[in-house]
């Protein structure tokens, strides 16, 4: 079989983009386009319709990308079943992460595992987006929070725990909530959600709507907002331990607490390669 063009053609369907394509396979959207093209000459047939504004697969497209896709997931397979007889990791790790979390805990774990692991290469995206694994061309993706129902292979690394906090000067002005109906009386510091959710000593769940002068889809703004004495905040412990035992913020609500979890995904395969297993091991440990 000649694979010319077959595997930037599924890039091409998967991500419905000839630039998006290129970015996850490394090359350049000319080159593509021209294995594209002649994928189609020695198949005789029209695969892709493409305009300037969008990619659409035709019925032949639809029919070659069903026989294709398991042709190429299977010779990745074999190239992973290869891999583990080797008994070392090796070849290119691609990992996507939150933007924050991936800067401040995943990252320099990565750095070491490189250290460790001479023979792997890696490419580390962050991102906040849910981004999907299989189609994006990942071999692992760290998700925080509550785990949906998953197509993926999924396994915790640990926790995290939410802190609601607040500087000393705006306690001094404002008093501390003791109870969670007091909120309402605070100015809250919001980020992507409405309401903040806990657990009482019970484990029952509460949630409970929250509001402010200031709304902020980045945990580190809302951490300085914090330390300024603008209000409460809440937020996953690695956004403000160090400033917890600074002093320079307080933690509040003890008889509540917030906890959830730190997972790895990774899609389902006969043969988990080595490189990945390291690296989840690697996590395991250090999380």
């Amino acid at each position: 079989m000649n694979w010319e063009g077959v595997t930037e053609f599924v890039a091409v369907v998967e991500t419905h983009s000839f630039t998006a394509a290129a970015s996850r396979l490394g090359v350049s959207v000319a080159q593509i386009s021209r294995q594209i093209s002649a994928l189609e000459q020695r198949l005789a047939t029209r695969l892709l319709y493409r305009t300037t504004r969008k990619v659409s697969v035709t019925e032949a497209g639809q029919l070659y990308y069903r026989h294709c896709r398991p042709l190429l997931d299977g010779l990745r397979e074999a190239e992973q079943a290869l891999s583990q007889a080797q008994d070392r990791p090796s070849g290119h790790l691609r990992i996507t992460a939150p933007v924050y979390y991936g800067e401040q805990v995943i990252a320099p774990l990565l750095h070491r595992y490189l250290q460790a692991q001479p023979a792997v290469s890696a490419e580390l995206n962050l991102d906040n987006r849910k981004v999907d694994l299989v189609a994006d061309g990942y071999d692992l993706g760290i998700r925080l929070g509550p785990m949906d129902e998953s197509s993926l292979m999924v396994k915790q690394l640990g926790s995290r725990t939410h802190h609601v906090c607040a500087s000393p000067d705006y306690l001094a002005q404002f008093g501390e909530p003791h109870t969670l109906a007091e909120l309402k009386h605070h100015q809250c510091l919001v980020g992507t959600l409405n309401a903040w959710r806990f657990k009482d000593a019970d484990g029952r769940t509460h949630e409970v709507a929250v509001a402010g002068r200031l709304r902020c889809n980045s945990g580190a703004a809302l951490v300085d907002a914090a330390l300024c004495g603008l209000g409460l905040v809440q937020l996953p412990d690695y956004y403000v331990h160090a400033h917890l035992a600074s002093g320079r913020l307080r933690s509040l609500l003890g008889a509540y607490t917030m906890t959830d979890g730190i997972w790895a995904n990774y899609p389902r395969n006969r043969f988990v390669p080595l490189k990945v297993q390291g690296f989840i091991e690697l996590l395991e440990t250090a999380l």
